[in-house]
């Protein structure tokens, strides 16, 4: 899908846990790409953070390295909007108004939910349970008609658009949107590294399964010498990974780091060993890494500057978002 243009683009990232490679590759790096030629909308979504338990000293540390590193990472603050989701009242007002427009049916339907709980549903909270009607709020606080999403988030954007039309029927009216989703044609599924059926995730026990965008260049090295492969040679096409998971894994990471196609990377290390590619894929995660961190450093040496933004962005989000919500909320019949 080509790039947008012309577009008000929404798109959240949880602030807890270090960022990693996974959410570098699938949305981070795009989050900076679209920033040409679109109003870009990026939020810390530290109400969903909320679902599950959250140390709060711990929370607010992680907003502001989450913020950082962002920054670092390529988000220009000063032509789009950054800012934390609490700071900005008008995502709680509506997605109230949307638990109240969701129906049940729908909640039971959504997949991540039931991934997420896992057998025990009964003792997971009810936050957990709606934080899909919080994020088609988080969108349409703002009518943003483009929004940043993996294939696993396919469902979300489409309970977005549901209750949308369902909240301009109930009150004859066209008020939301159709929100669009973009999901760029470069975007990579990155896996763990010691399990290569499941994906990389901040909240799995194990760092050795995940590149955090702070690893020192030793670090990286160590986890991708560790990092489970097997001991086939590499093939050289890609038909030669079909059930090698963690191969294939690296692969990947590989080819998307050094904008090369799967293809291209067997037919360079075809017939090689795990050895000499892991060190090329060590360079290759340093070479774009580092400079993120070190970037990240400097920003976290002055917290008064990234508390600044952060302030400033829900000062500029409220600026779009009060008017749009409290039309809702006098569609919907409230007096203020």
């Amino acid at each position: 899908m080509s790039k947008p243009l012309g577009k008000r683009v929404f798109s959240g990232i949880q602030p807890t846990g270090i960022p990693h490679l996974g959410n570098y590759l699938g949305a981070i790096r795009h989050w900076v790409d679209i920033q040409e030629g679109n109003e870009c909308i990026y939020c810390l979504v530290d109400m969903h953070a909320l679902t599950v338990w959250q140390d709060p000293v711990q929370l607010r540390k992680q907003i502001i390295e989450q913020a950082a590193i962002l920054v670092a990472a390529g988000i220009d603050p000063q032509k789009h909007i950054l800012f934390n989701q609490s700071a900005v009242s008008a995502h709680a007002r509506l997605a109230w108004i949307f638990n109240c427009v969701a129906r049940i049916g729908w909640m039971n339907r959504m997949t991540q939910f039931k991934d997420k709980a896992g057998k025990n549903r009964e003792a997971q909270s009810a936050g957990l349970y709606v934080y899909p009607n919080l994020m088609a709020a988080d969108i349409l606080t703002y009518k943003a008609t483009c929004v940043p999403v993996g294939e696993d988030q396919r469902q979300h954007l489409e309970l977005a658009n549901d209750i949308a039309q369902k909240f301009n029927y109930d009150y004859e009216t066209d008020f939301f949107p159709e929100v669009q989703g973009y999901i760029p044609t470069t975007s990579a599924r990155v896996m763990n590294l010691r399990d290569g059926s499941k994906k990389m995730s901040k909240s799995d026990p194990s760092e050795q399964g995940r590149i955090e965008l702070m690893d020192e260049d030793d670090v990286i090295v160590n986890k991708i010498k560790r990092a489970k492969s097997d001991s086939e040679p590499l093939p050289s096409e890609k038909e030669g990974l079909e059930n090698r998971l963690e191969a294939l894994n690296l692969v990947s990471i590989y080819s998307v780091m050094s904008g090369k196609t799967v293809d291209q990377t067997l037919q360079e290390f075809a017939g090689q060993g795990f050895s000499g590619f892991k060190s090329a894929l060590s360079d290759v995660l340093i070479q774009h890494i580092s400079p993120i961190r070190e970037q990240a450093k400097k920003l976290l040496a002055d917290q008064a500057h990234i508390h600044a933004i952060l302030r400033k962005g829900a000062e500029k989000a409220s600026a779009i978002a009060e008017p749009i919500v409290s039309e809702a909320e006098a569609i919907v019949g409230f007096i203020k």
